[in-house]
């Protein structure tokens, strides 16, 4: 029996190349596409998918509130996230969501169909670059919490969160310093004392942190 897949992205192009690519396979078929959130909700009750492949960032209902839906209404049908986001929190907040896979869709031509088999056989499957940091996030976590060290958003001033959430964006020195019409060089004090603050290194651990936080949504 083929595994009936469901695919919500708000791009049409994208899907029928996804599409193509998986009705060549012959144990899969594409029965049913969404455009965004709201609309794989709706194909979900009409079609009864085994996987669902979804896009994180839709128009509407974005990604992590349909699936956080999709896990509630149909439970036995499984969750791939197929996203741009090449990120370790982002990870973190899909498996926390009941997601079952998450890939990059940079990679999709060589991982999509082995993450589908995957997850349709009851495996979680994570893009291969993003495992790693994935691990190392969960036991400097434990670490954390065994140390009894916690980081809250508190310990920084408002003008540090706006700047910690417009880096966790990815946004340039610049362009932070355009938006809150400050001197790049301001911008570069106060991203230097939020980092020393939160004992943090890279930009990753910054959106990771921001995330984790509720400085920042899946959606933005």
């Amino acid at each position: 029996m083929k595994i009936r897949i469901l695919l919500a992205d708000d791009h049409g192009v994208l899907r029928a190349g996804l599409r193509a690519i998986i009705n060549t396979q012959p144990d899969m078929e594409v029965v049913g596409e969404a455009a965004d959130g709201k609309e794989a909700i709706e194909q979900l009750q009409q079609l009864n998918p085994d996987l669902v492949v979804l896009d994180l960032t839709m128009p509407g209902l974005g990604g992590l509130s349909a699936l956080s839906i999709i896990r509630e209404r149909a439970p036995k049908t499984k969750v791939l996230v197929l996203t741009m986001h090449d990120d370790e929190g982002y990870v973190r907040r899909v498996l926390e969501a009941g997601g079952s896979g998450y890939v990059v869709k940079k990679a999709a031509d060589t991982e999509l169909l082995l993450a589908i088999r995957a997850v349709k056989r009851g495996e979680v499957y994570v893009h291969s670059s993003l495992t790693k940091p994935l691990l190392e996030a969960i036991f400097d976590r434990r670490a954390e919490e065994s140390s009894g060290v916690s980081i809250e958003v508190e310990d920084l001033s408002e003008r540090e969160k706006e700047v910690l959430r417009l880096l966790a964006r990815g946004y340039t020195n610049q362009q932070i310093a355009d938006t809150l019409f400050l001197s790049v060089k301001t911008i570069e004090t106060y991203r230097a004392r939020v980092m020393e603050k939160l004992n943090l290194r890279t930009r990753a651990e910054l959106t990771h942190f921001a995330l984790k936080k509720g400085l920042l949504t899946l959606e933005e």
